[in-house]
């Protein structure tokens, strides 16, 4: 998946959007980590605050959750 820099959707959107359907498929697995917002900033070539409002996104959605000084991880059984 790549991202749309022309479309209507916000980045921060479409890369949540990305890991999330990479949660789904297990390349990040139940209680492993998702990419760091620096990791994410370095693949997408977006900005720090774009690749914090994806992560967020997904803690919102109850895919992920954030661990303070740790990082972010994938919840053991997400909500439908």
């Amino acid at each position: 998946m790549t991202l749309d820099l022309d479309g209507p959707d916000p980045l921060y959107e479409q890369i949540a959007a990305i890991l999330a359907s990479r949660i789904a498929d297990g390349t990040y697995p139940p209680r492993r980590r998702v990419p760091s917002e620096a990791a994410i900033v370095e693949e997408f070539g977006v900005s720090r605050p774009t690749a914090r409002a994806a992560v967020q996104l997904l803690v919102e959605r109850g895919l992920v959750v954030t661990v303070r000084g740790k990082g972010s991880y994938v919840v053991d059984s997400p909500r439908a």
